[in-house]
């Protein structure tokens, strides 16, 4: 797997604007985290260009209106999920997963459901290894 850039968690929240209606404009970013976060636009506007600097985000200049960007996301919500995963799991679990798992299994309230699709994963995870 490519090593992805590290993204801040106030980089998260743009993504997260980005990939939930790409492509799209600054200005429709800043729209979209008005009712989330209470930043200035023109932090918004420097988180968008760290995230085009990082090669997380390319840009078409819209054909009308040569002064309007959108933006896009240059990687999948997926893949940068996978890798901060990895990146925690490594950070702070030494890559051991089946000790981050016993950690947040005793930490968090668990339905029945919960543990219920826990189990199966596990099995499905387990019948992959024996096929």
């Amino acid at each position: 797997m490519q090593k992805l850039p590290q993204i801040s968690d106030a980089e998260w929240q743009v993504m997260k604007a980005i990939w939930s209606q790409a492509p799209c404009t600054a200005n429709q970013v800043i729209e979209y985290l008005s009712e989330i976060v209470t930043w200035q636009p023109k932090t918004i506007k420097t988180l968008i260009n760290r995230l085009l600097k990082k090669k997380v985000l390319g840009f078409k200049i819209d054909p009308q209106d040569k002064k309007t960007y959108h933006y896009y996301p240059l990687l999948s919500e997926k893949e940068c999920v996978r890798a901060e995963s990895q990146s925690f799991l490594h950070r702070v679990f030494d890559g051991l997963p089946h000790i981050m798992l016993a950690n947040f299994i005793e930490e968090c309230e668990l339905s029945r459901e919960d543990i219920a699709g826990l189990k199966q994963i596990l099995e499905e995870k387990e019948q992959k290894k024996t096929t």
